[in-house]
């Protein structure tokens, strides 16, 4: 059981996604093999591609929607990157799902803290240990720590990639 929950991409978003992505650029599908994405982590389902499935790699920025619904102005902070999504409606997060996603043993990740407005106002390096749900929760329990944060974006350290969001809890 985990003490925050990793937000995947809206389905709002979801949908527009798969028709242009953020960048302006028509969503192209394919399908995954061994050679082409599977492994790669899923911001619709927060789960790893599997061989055989549809998926589609496109332009996200995080930022971006998450200021269109609360009024923020991220300004420079608005980044925009490639995240994979299944090409169709995969339904989301399994209700059964366990621990935070992508919490691979070693891995590196950057637990980037953003303020109401959308500006970053700090971070961490994470190194994802034995107990990952333990790790992310003592990450984010430090960055909900300073009232000023109001959300936080976890990706990968190798790539910068972006992989869940975490918002401040009610």
């Amino acid at each position: 059981m985990t003490t925050y929950t990793a937000q995947p991409i809206a389905p709002a978003a979801l949908k527009e996604l798969r028709d242009t992505d953020d960048a302006g650029r028509p969503c192209v599908a394919f399908t995954a093999t061994e050679d082409a994405a599977v492994g790669s982590p899923l911001r619709c389902c927060l789960r790893s591609v599997e061989p055989g499935e549809r998926i589609a790699l496109v332009s996200y920025a995080p930022l971006r929607r998450w200021s269109e619904a609360t009024g923020a102005h991220p300004g420079a902070y608005d980044e925009q990157g490639p995240v994979f999504i299944h090409a169709d409606d995969c339904g989301g997060p399994a209700a059964d799902a366990a621990g935070y996603p992508f919490d691979r043993l070693g891995a590196l990740r950057t637990v980037r803290r953003y303020d109401a407005e959308g500006h970053i106002v700090g971070g961490r390096l994470l190194e994802i240990p034995e107990d990952a749900t333990a790790g992310f929760d003592t990450a984010f329990a430090e960055a909900f720590g300073d009232p000023h944060v109001a959300l936080v974006h976890v990706r990968a350290l190798e790539y910068g990639c972006f992989q869940f969001e975490v918002r401040r809890p009610r």
